[in-house]
């Protein structure tokens, strides 16, 4: 054997679980965005509480992409570099299946940093809560079938 087996063994390894580990961060983080839109379809929220909703798709949103990293890496694939790259990876696997709705996550990623006009911040939710959050569902969902 040669004589560094070990070491690539040790390095698969903790790919395997930093994917897993960041799955489960993930789904904590998908639990908190679930909670934030219960609450939107319950009654208006206040400009803070929406602004938690926003916040919590930008968590989500960060950690589906890197569990998409991380699982590819994990698979074999070290060439990933960006959002763009793991959502276009994980379509052509089959991991995702409505491509042009992740990208759009991506533009609602970038616009999220901006929204403190009414206007802005209120489009954003209604995106987080009328599509993202089933997208971030299914993905969760699929991905439970790799852990």
């Amino acid at each position: 054997m040669p004589e560094n087996w070990q070491d690539g063994n040790r390095h698969e390894s903790e790919i395997d679980i930093r994917w897993r580990q960041r799955f489960d961060n993930y789904r904590q983080a998908l639990a908190r965005l679930r909670d934030a839109v219960a609450l939107r379809m319950q009654r208006p929220l206040s400009d803070l509480e929406q602004q938690g909703l926003i916040k919590a798709f930008e968590f989500t949103h960060e950690l589906a992409w890197n569990v998409m990293k991380d699982y590819f890496e994990y698979q074999g694939n070290t060439h990933i570099t960006g959002s763009r790259d793991a959502i276009r990876e994980a379509f052509r696997r089959g991991l995702i299946a409505d491509g042009e709705s992740w990208m759009g996550t991506i533009a609602s990623r970038n616009r999220s940093s901006h929204a403190y006009d009414e206007e802005t911040a209120n489009h954003l939710a209604e995106m987080i809560s009328s599509r993202y959050l089933g997208l971030f569902q299914r993905f969760e969902d699929r991905m439970r079938e790799y852990r």
